[in-house]
């Protein structure tokens, strides 16, 4: 990858960074010269393979366990981000999950506000942390992760993901305008069809890939590569114009 010399040095922020989409992303931000404090619950085997790569590099690169749905552990990863690297210049909200399906008849209470705890108050919880930090420099960017089932609604039994999905975009509006003033700009993007992460691998079933494939226009599901360039792409600097969009990677499924 060329290198882009505009995020050379900056440092980024990005939670779930050791597995999926957002491995793919923490990489992209490597190769891209950028420093890197990689944010895992599970994947420490992962996230130290990724602190390797970086410094290879010869770039900064530190890894950060933590319960983004625990306040307290929200603040941490912010704060250790910047002792580690003396500033924050990129916010990536990648952290995620559908948790299970369950159909509206089956939606225990307990589990609605864990999937919103999960997508949607964590996401609050390290950007309100981290946008003091943000502030402090220019060209400062924040990029989350929503998703086609925000948009569409999801497949059966995604009901409490699709809306915690759906309000992520608004979310994304409402901090464009509240963080504008501050010279934060704040995107998101919405992938669909996305194989070859564990998400697909544990929700997604061989015929329904399948399915959903067949009606993709340009007749293939996307990988995590796709979704890491829109990221790079909006976070970087040279897109100072752009704030509370959101870039719908579906291969045309939604274009509205």
């Amino acid at each position: 990858m060329i290198n882009n010399n505009k995020l050379a040095g900056k440092n980024v922020l990005i939670t779930a960074g050791a597995q999926g989409i957002g491995e793919s992303i923490t990489r992209h931000f490597i190769d891209s010269g950028a420093n890197v404090a990689i944010h895992y619950f599970s994947s420490a085997e992962t996230a130290n393979q990724l602190i390797e790569y970086a410094n290879g590099k010869g770039q900064k690169a530190v890894a950060i366990a933590g319960d983004l749905t625990k306040e307290t552990d929200a603040n941490a990863i912010v704060k250790k981000t910047v002792e580690a690297f003396g500033g924050l210049d990129i916010l990536i909200n990648n952290a995620g999950s559908l948790v299970a399906r369950k159909m509206l008849s089956e939606m225990e209470t307990e589990f609605w506000h864990k999937v919103m705890d999960i997508n949607l108050t964590s996401m609050m919880f390290v950007t309100r942390a981290a946008a003091p930090y943000l502030a402090k420099n220019d060209h400062s960017s924040i990029v989350n992760l929503a998703s086609l089932a925000g948009r569409k609604g999801g497949h059966p039994g995604s009901l409490a993901y699709s809306t915690s999905k759906g309000a992520i975009l608004t979310l994304t509006r409402a901090l464009s305008s509240e963080l504008g003033p501050q010279g934060i700009r704040v995107n998101a993007v919405s992938p669909g069809l996305i194989l070859g992460t564990s998400f697909h691998n544990t929700h997604t079933t061989n015929e329904s890939a399948t399915a959903t494939t067949a009606g993709i226009p340009i007749q293939r599901a996307g990988n995590a590569a796709d979704v890491a360039r829109a990221v790079v792409y909006l976070a970087s600097e040279y897109d100072g114009f752009i704030t509370g969009a959101t870039l719908d990677i579906n291969g045309g499924v939604y274009n509205m």
